[in-house]
């Protein structure tokens, strides 16, 4: 026995007043019950009620019953079918208006037992006599295919979407062009051919349109261009997005979408304006009359220079799009640089933009202004733009070879201020022009150095560093310099200590005589008390060169290396291309393809990420084989003797060097670890392959390969052997032994002393013994 509805409280009055036999009471509760709605109240229990009052001449309490039905039809899904009489009988209602709502309402309801219901309406409504009425049965039928596409294909429902293209109403034409989008990239992931259910002896309706209906042809492109001007902004938008991705036949066809879509640019929404700029973009690839292309370049410049006027929010994706046109065709905007100055009260986003932009477009004729109201914004408040200003600076250096000598006089100043973050900052910028630069502008260094105590930051104090050792040969006390980062190398960050070790290096290959004492010590405290692997390696491998060949040491240290430059695009040429094609989208705005953040067609983000992870997860186990078997192949990396080669004193040595000579794992070594289960036995597996063998013989390099510095001596020589290389210089021995022990760096004695008491059995890690 059903339990009877409570017979008080608000749902019971508003079920008595829906079941009143006044019309004005009835039409209040509807109210009533679309505000209860609306404050989060449940009201499913009132379905019933409800739906009694869709049959009413009053449109608007049928529009909130229509309301109500779209928001609880999923929770009752049962008592929906107890509408559709309503529904289709308002379908062939006088009213252009009820037949339009009926019809939109039945494809939003998204259940499936009215589906059935919906063919024949909507078939009569896509043919109706009013163009309101067939513009919203247009986009209806986008969603109905969403839902069953196979009813779609069966009552010819996108046939009659293409048939639309031709009517003679702007807004039906660019409803029917959006659904019929839509439906293609829907359809792009429908199989060709439904799979057949066992018991069924004729194969069930295809569920995939035709292609050839989504194809563009001449007389189509006609009937798109001519409504293109008469639509609403969201069917331009259509239009024009139809147009982007339609592919002109030859050189005129281009010419003439470029000279069609041209006045779209006076439109006032900022998305058909990018939407213009987009299809001409595109279409001016094909164009080859000079005269023509100036033309279209020339008119993009004045809507692009309107939109940096618009609220921030959408000036921010005007600049994001700005940048991204700049990129592939610089000169859109060559005169427009005063444009883009920064305003007082813009957003932090907005300035930066702007500052790229004006980067971008900086040239001979308009960097005095560009420069001059950098250094303006270097003297603001915001740190972070003060930073991005200062930096700009030094990348209008880069860009412009002529501007160089004034933007590093922009600097100086700057530096002039004793500004912490800003003297820091051109700090930076100015190693980099040294870079572009080098042995230009040496006479700045010394305001440079001045400024030693200034620096706090690791970027900045990596970057003079890296000033000092690189003209060490030019700056008296470079070695007193360096040597106050040498007292608290162990308090600075890794970035610090690598620059300060690689400077120090440099000033002991230019200057020898006066440096001996410092690289010591540094190459002591980098292989002694630094944590970071990056640090101790690097200043093993200097230790190594140092005592082994000098010359050498020389190539790699002091190597000239190539001037830097400025990147004419932040994304790569393809994507460019790509992101062109999505301009006025978010694509546009990330810079980023549209794939990497929402999926193709009807898949998201957290889709695409599973859908890749997959095939990684079916090959993980045997990629991770291979890698540790590969390693325990690996030959040593840091190991500089090339020239030793090790003696092997039993078959299986001679076999781990055939296997590394091929290059290749051997199956049966995969197979063997990949068999094992137990972690032990595959520990076991692992180091007993033949390439683990260890040799009996020590490798023994020649005398001659280790030339020398006195005191920069091999263990392997006499320590009393003098050279003529740096003659004079002493204390600085070999690399310690026993590296990674956890126990500490020995002293050079005594690491000679405990080899010569292991006898040669010991291991190094480095081979530098």
């Amino acid at each position: 026995m059903a339990m009877a509805p409570p017979r008080k409280g608000e749902n019971y009055e508003l079920r008595q007043q829906l079941n009143s036999e006044y019309r004005e009471k009835r039409a209040d509760a509807i109210k009533r019950v679309i505000a209860n709605h609306t404050i989060g109240k449940d009201c499913s229990g009132l379905f019933p009620d409800v739906v009694k009052n869709m049959q009413t001449d009053d449109l608007e309490q049928k529009k909130l019953v229509y309301l109500y039905l779209m928001n609880y039809a999923k929770t009752q899904p049962e008592l929906v079918i107890l509408a559709v009489n309503t529904f289709v009988k308002d379908t062939a209602d006088p009213n252009p208006l009820v037949r339009a709502l009926a019809i939109r309402t039945m494809s939003i309801l998204r259940a499936e037992k009215i589906l059935d219901y919906l063919a024949s309406p909507l078939s009569r409504c896509l043919k109706d006599d009013n163009p309101y009425v067939r513009k919203t049965a247009a986009l209806c039928v986008a969603k109905v295919f969403d839902l069953k596409s196979e009813l779609c294909v069966e009552y010819g429902f996108v046939e009659t979407l293409r048939d639309l293209i031709g009517d003679g109403n702007p807004m039906v034409v660019a409803n029917a062009v959006a659904a019929l989008a839509d439906i293609y990239e829907a359809s792009l992931n429908l199989p060709d051919t439904p799979p057949t259910s066992p018991g069924r002896s004729s194969p069930p309706p295809s569920s995939k349109p035709n292609p050839e209906l989504f194809i563009i042809d001449p007389p189509t492109l006609t009937k798109l261009l001519v409504a293109l001007n008469e639509c609403s902004e969201w069917g331009r938008i259509a239009i024009l997005n139809t147009l982007a991705r339609y592919k002109a036949l030859d050189e005129k066809e281009s010419e003439h979408i470029c000279e069609r879509v041209m006045p779209q640019f006076q439109h006032v929404n900022a998305a058909v304006v990018l939407g213009a700029v987009k299809v001409i973009m595109i279409h001016m690839k094909a164009v080859t009359r000079e005269d023509l292309i100036k033309s279209l370049t020339r008119k993009m410049a004045p809507p692009l220079v309107t939109l940096i006027s618009s609220p921030p929010e959408v000036q921010w994706v005007a600049l994001r799009n700005i940048n991204l046109l700049l990129q592939k065709r610089p000169g859109i905007l060559a005169n427009e640089m005063r444009v883009f100055f920064c305003k007082y009260n813009d957003p932090p986003y907005v300035k930066v933009e702007k500052l790229d932009i004006m980067v971008r477009l900086a040239s001979e004729k308009n960097v005095d202004t560009l420069l001059g109201e950098l250094k303006e914004y270097a003297s603001e408040v915001d740190v972070d733009f003060v930073r991005k200003a200062v930096r700009a600076v030094g990348q209008v250096a880069i860009k412009i070879d002529e501007a160089a000598e004034r933007c590093v006089g922009v600097l100086m100043e700057l530096i002039e201020t004793r500004v912490s973050y800003v003297v820091q900052e051109a700090v930076i910028v100015i190693k980099d022009i040294f870079r572009k630069y080098p042995h230009s502008y040496e006479g700045i260094i010394p305001t440079l150095c001045a400024n030693l105590e200034e620096l706090d930051e690791p970027e900045a104090k990596a970057s003079l560093i890296w000033i000092i050792g690189e003209y060490a040969e030019k700056i008296e006390n470079a070695d007193e310099l360096l040597g106050t980062f040498l007292e608290s190398f162990k308090e600075e960050s890794y970035p610090v200590q690598l620059q300060t070790l690689t400077a120090i290096v440099k000033l002991f290959l230019k200057k020898p005589d006066e440096s001996q004492t410092i690289v010591q010590k540094v190459l002591q405290a980098a292989t002694k008390d630094c944590d970071s692997a990056d640090v101790r390696d690097r200043a093993y491998i200097y230790w190594r060169l140092l005592s082994s060949d000098p010359a050498a040491a020389k190539s790699v240290v002091l190597a000239v290396r190539p001037p830097i430059s400025l990147p004419q695009t932040t994304v790569a040429p393809a994507i460019l291309e790509e992101l062109l094609a999505e301009v006025s989208s978010l694509a546009s705005v990330y810079h980023k393809p549209a794939a990497t953040f929402i999926g193709k067609g009807r898949l998201g983000a957290e889709e695409m990420q599973r859908r890749a992870l997959e095939p990684e997860e079916e090959n993980a186990r045997e990629k991770a084989l291979q890698t540790v078997v590969a390693g325990q192949q690996a030959e040593n990396l840091l190991d500089f003797d090339a020239d030793d080669e090790p003696q092997p004193s039993s078959a299986g040595g001679s076999q781990s060097l055939s296997m590394l000579g091929k290059g290749g794992i051997s199956s049966s070594t995969i197979s063997n670890v990949a068999k094992s289960t137990n972690p032990l036995d595959e520990l076991m597996d692992l180091f007993s392959t033949a390439s683990m063998t260890t040799p009996a013989t020590q490798p023994v390099a020649p005398k001659s390969t280790v030339s020398g510095i006195q005191g920069l001596q091999d263990d392997r020589q006499d320590t009393n052997t003098t050279h003529d290389a740096f003659a004079g210089l002493t204390g600085l021995g070999s690399p310690p032994q026993g590296l990674g022990d956890g126990n500490g760096v020995t002293s050079p004695v005594q690491s000679q002393g405990q080899g010569q008491q292991s006898g040669g059995a010991q291991d190094d890690l480095l081979g530098l013994f």
